[in-house]
């Protein structure tokens, strides 16, 4: 019974095996399937023009100065460039410099060019401006902020007269050196530590 019955399961497997191998030698292979869809779809992205072309309504030569920079499905991007900068002085600065720097060049011209659309008056100078004033106001938050710690760090300083003058006045260098590195602006050294005393007398580090 049992033999029987591992025939009968070697024979299915076997007719699965067969199937299997009939259904995947029909199916066309995915690389085919692939080359051909790009095959479709290559002729007519390599026949769209560019969006300056486009734009400027005529026919995208190969070598266009514009079509390595303004792709056909970004139109607006050079309709800004085109009214803020005009195409041939685009043109003209792209030609100007260097290969590696014309795309940084057209993203630069793009950013300013959107930012004058969207404010006339002040473009990207006033997006500047509003950043310059909010690092403004964050550095005087940030002094005001080291000021406080300095004044709870001289009051916990006198509470303690049993501390060794040689590690209270090491707490007091530490964080005036810390004042000055925040007030000249490098932000660096000690990486902004504080020192405090506990309640046993050593020194706690404490960062900001």
């Amino acid at each position: 019974m049992n033999t029987q019955m591992i025939k009968s399961w070697l024979s299915l497997i076997i007719i699965l095996t067969i199937a299997i191998s009939v259904n995947t030698n029909n199916k066309p292979p995915m690389s085919s399937m692939s080359s051909s869809s790009s095959s479709s779809t290559t002729p007519s992205s390599s026949n769209s023009p560019c969006a300056a072309c486009k734009f400027l309504r005529r026919k995208c030569m190969p070598g266009c100065t514009f079509a390595p920079y303004f792709p056909p499905d970004e139109p607006q991007k050079f309709a800004n460039v085109h009214k803020i900068f005009g195409a041939s002085n685009v043109s003209k600065l792209l030609n100007e410099v260097l290969p590696h720097q014309r795309e940084d060049t057209v993203s630069s011209l793009a950013y300013e060019a959107e930012a004058r659309v969207k404010d006339p008056v002040y473009g990207c100078v006033g997006a500047i401006s509003v950043l310059q004033h909010q690092v403004l106001r964050l550095q005087k938050e940030l002094d005001k902020a080291n000021s406080d710690l300095i004044r709870y760090a001289s009051n916990a300083t006198s509470l303690l007269p049993a501390l060794p003058p040689a590690m209270v006045a090491s707490a007091q260098h530490q964080i005036m050196d810390t004042q000055f590195d925040r007030q000249a602006g490098g932000g660096g050294g000690r990486g902004g530590l504080h020192y405090y005393p506990n309640s046993r007398g050593h020194v706690d580090d404490v960062e900001d």
